[in-house]
């Protein structure tokens, strides 16, 4: 079989899935679903590469995983926060926005994996430093700004577009944003956590 399978991508699969299944979700008009979705694959992209450092790999199963990571990153934090937008808009205008955004996932992420594979072959080691905002961060972003939509009766797709293109534009733009380390993690799990409350909490459909 082509590929790894050992326990250093496991996480990363299951949040591709996960990832999917978010999509589904957002197609199904299962906005709540979407969304917890989209934070539990944050969730699995923060630790799977603290799993993949307790294994010695090879250098293939190490490229190996920076690719697999980004793809599953493009399907999880590109496509479904992009679905969840269009599936709540009204009127065709919002593919523009939608489109924007996954484009600029697309060019960051393939962006990353150039970068990274130069930086290892350079310095090797951890990253310690990202350029750009992290594509990660839609697992935050994006609950947080369509709950509250919901829970004000603000119009969902037009706030949310507006916030996709800042994000999008963000993706993409050279600014340093220092990798968090364990206190930095376990305060995005707890903001992590409130998001999640603050979905569960709210009545919302599409």
């Amino acid at each position: 079989m082509l590929g790894v399978y050992n326990y250093t991508v496991i996480l990363t699969y299951i949040g591709m899935l996960t990832g999917f299944t978010g999509i589904t979700c957002a197609i199904h008009n299962d906005l709540k679903g979407a969304l917890i979705c989209l934070m539990i694959a944050g969730v699995c992209d923060m630790f799977d590469g603290k799993i993949a450092s307790t294994m010695e790999r090879t250098r293939e199963e190490e490229r190996f995983g920076i690719q697999i990571d980004s793809f599953s990153d493009l399907i999880c934090f590109g496509v479904l926060p992009a679905v969840l937008i269009f599936t709540t808009g009204s009127t065709n205008w919002i593919l523009v926005p939608t489109m924007l955004y996954v484009l600029c996932a697309l060019i960051r992420l393939a962006w990353f994996n150039v970068d990274e594979e130069m930086r290892q072959d350079e310095e090797g080691g951890c990253r310690t430093i990202y350029y750009g905002l992290p594509v990660t961060t839609a697992a935050l972003i994006f609950p947080v700004v369509i709950c509250l939509c919901a829970k004000e009766n603000w119009m969902i797709n037009r706030l949310s577009s507006v916030v996709m293109v800042i994000t999008a534009i963000a993706f993409l733009t050279p600014f340093q944003i220092k990798k968090p380390g364990l206190p930095g993690k376990i305060g995005i799990i707890v903001l992590g956590v409130c998001g999640l409350l603050f979905v569960l909490s709210t009545g919302m459909s599409i």
